[in-house]
């Protein structure tokens, strides 16, 4: 589209960014003569040419006014004037008027045209004399209503407030800055003070020296140093004798001290944001160069700034670009990052959201990430979920739900995996986790719970949370997982077929040999052979939900299903014979359905199995 915006850059917009109108919504109210809730939020576009295009999306253009509205408004003054006491020059104007008004409220349930509008203002003005009586009481009363309709004539003719050039002055007028931020230039650890101060004096550098440029001027800045100085009080002397061998030993103190302030300085402040680690900061000059030396408590000696994590790197340049360049540069700005902290471990992306946290007190701060872990899972509210649409701009929305569109898939993952995320330590801290191998196991189990839970048959100590390993073979690798979050050994129910009873096996010779009565096998609670979690529920219940999804069936299952076989066997041994697709998922969805049917129904439909649901769950508290 290049050549096309080149040659009509004003018809082309850039960016369509919208804005709470805040502490001037009552200025452009003013300018554009209209309320100030209509102009809360505004829409404001940059064209390619670099002109502003302003739109008020609360904004309606009114073109006619309501019957009802008038009728009221007429219907009141009339009344009002029949209760007034005429004078005696006024008993022919009275019955005029009252009349005028009654006929002019009489179509509450038409639109009223602008032009008719004006009419009835014109008509009211040519009955009341042009110089009342003072002490007249019907003539104010009309007058006041011909105010009314006057203003409202007013709103109506009126221009939109994008149309006005004063509104759209006072709009770019308040638009905050935008600074833009991707390379955050990290701090070297030996620095060639001479070449700094060169670069520090030139505006032709490349991204990344600037970057590093400006990194630099903000840390001598921070500390109160200033590297000529630094430079200057590290100069050696050709001169031999005592007075100038004295006078430089002093520079150098000086210099020492001015350093180990300097690196005090920064221990102290750094330690308020940054929370992995308790790091001390020291700075040293050596002729022409300057170093950062680090050391923490786990590893007390010190080292290069260039030698530790790639991490701490990136906060300590980001830490000192942000804190002392907003007091400036900053100032009523709205700072997008790009892609922070990607070189921070999970932990510390965690805390750099709280650092932006205290940032946004005087700046709003937008960011993008691919990391859940830069997504504050307290806050979605915040979140926009960013995507390329089907017309090739680029969409920010706040819906953050999994869109079926193509042009949405995986844009809200970063979310989700923050959610799921924030979502299992909740769960996990103090719940008795109990493992499953599929996601449809835990729909079942977490509806039996509830059915339980309702009737009093169960009343577990810990809340009980199942947790899908993705198949018996992932199980023992869970399993150490959880083991780590809990005293103790998970428990864990397998199905009893072919591969569940191989993993039961591997189990009980290996992580569970010390703990095999935490491995529940379905068949000990199900009266089928190779049963699974499904043959807990009976046949007939699930193989009314399969007819609901296979509507089309000639031979329904519910019809065939043995409560006697393995429930899943014959369900895909039906479909094979109804020549029915059931997908790879149908199990899932099968269990979604159940789930929901089981609760509506109640626990009295599902007597026959109660029993075993209830010894099931009982040996959870074993």
């Amino acid at each position: 589209m290049f050549g096309a915006i080149k040659k009509a850059p004003e018809e082309y917009c850039f960016i369509t960014a919208e804005f709470e109108t805040g502490d001037v919504a009552d200025r452009i109210a003013s300018a554009a003569n209209i309320d100030r809730e209509t102009v809360a939020v505004v829409q404001v576009s940059r064209l390619f040419d670099g002109s502003y295009r302003v739109i008020f999306p609360n904004y309606q253009r009114v073109k006619s006014v309501d019957g009802h509205w008038l009728d009221r408004l007429v219907s009141r003054c009339a009344d009002e004037v029949d209760a007034a006491k005429e004078l005696k020059q006024e008993r022919d104007l009275k019955p005029r008027l009252i009349a005028a008004l009654r006929n002019t409220g009489s179509r509450p349930g038409c639109a009223i045209a602008t032009g008719e509008l004006r009419s009835v203002k014109e008509e009211l003005s040519n009955l009341i004399p042009k110089k009342p009586a003072k002490t007249s009481e019907i003539v104010p009363l009309v007058q006041k209503l011909i105010e009314e309709l006057d203003d409202q004539l007013n709103r109506v003719n009126a221009a939109p407030p994008s149309e006005i050039k004063d509104v759209t002055n006072i709009v770019v007028e308040a638009l905050p800055p935008f600074v833009y931020y991707s390379h955050y230039g990290n701090l070297d650890a030996e620095i060639y003070l001479p070449h700094v101060i060169h670069n520090l004096g030139r505006d032709d550098l490349g991204a990344k020296e600037e970057a590093k440029a400006r990194t630099l001027r903000v840390l001598f800045r921070f500390v109160d140093l200033e590297p000529r100085e630094i430079l200057r009080l590290g100069e050696e002397s050709s001169r031999g004798d005592q007075e100038e061998l004295e006078r430089i030993t002093e520079q150098k103190r000086e210099r020492s001290i001015l350093l180990q302030s300097a690196g005090t300085s920064l221990t102290d402040r750094f330690k308020k944001w940054w929370r992995q680690g308790d790091y001390r900061f020291r700075f040293e000059a050596d002729g022409n160069h300057f170093r950062i030396w680090v050391a923490d408590d786990r590893r007390p000696t010190e080292v290069e700034l260039e030698n530790r994590s790639s991490g701490l790197q990136w906060f300590l340049s980001f830490y000192l670009i942000f804190l002392a360049e907003r007091e400036d540069q900053h100032m009523n700005a709205v700072l997008l990052l790009d892609e922070p902290g990607m070189s921070l471990h999970p932990i510390a992306q965690r805390d750099l959201t709280t650092f932006f946290n205290g940032l946004s007190d005087d700046n709003q701060i937008i960011y993008t990430s691919h990391s859940p872990f830069l997504v504050d899972a307290d806050h979605l509210e915040r979140v926009r979920k960013v995507f390329v649409s089907s017309d090739g701009t680029t969409k920010a929305s706040s819906d953050l739900g999994s869109a079926a569109a193509h042009e949405q898939a995986g844009a809200a993952y970063a979310v989700h995996s923050a959610l799921n995320l924030r979502v299992a330590e909740s769960l996990l801290l103090g719940c008795q986790p109990v493992l499953v191998e599929g996601v449809s196991d835990q729909f079942y189990f977490t509806a039996i719970k509830a059915l339980l839970l309702s009737a009093r048959k169960i009343a577990p100590r810990r809340e009980l949370v199942f947790v899908p390993s993705g198949g018996a073979k992932m199980v023992r690798i869970i399993a150490s997982i959880l083991t780590g979050r809990d005293e103790g050994l998970p428990f864990i129910v397998l199905d009893s077929d072919k591969p569940g009873a191989h993993a039961v096996g591997v189990l009980s010779s290996s992580l569970y040999a010390n703990a095999k009565d935490r491995i529940l096998s379905v068949g000990d609670f199900a009266d089928v052979e190779e049963a699974e979690v499904e043959d807990l529920l009976p046949s007939t219940f699930l193989a009314q939900e399969i007819d609901r999804m296979a509507h089309d069936s000639e031979k329904p299952l519910a019809d065939v299903v043995d409560e006697r076989k393995s429930f899943v066997q014959q369900v895909e041994q039906w479909a094979g014979e109804q020549t029915i697709t059931l997908g790879p998922y149908w199990k899932v969805e099968l269990a979604k359905r159940a789930k929901q049917r089981a609760l509506d129904r109640g626990i009295d439909h599902f007597e026959d199995v109660s029993d075993r649901w209830t010894k099931l769950f009982k040996a959870f508290a074993s």
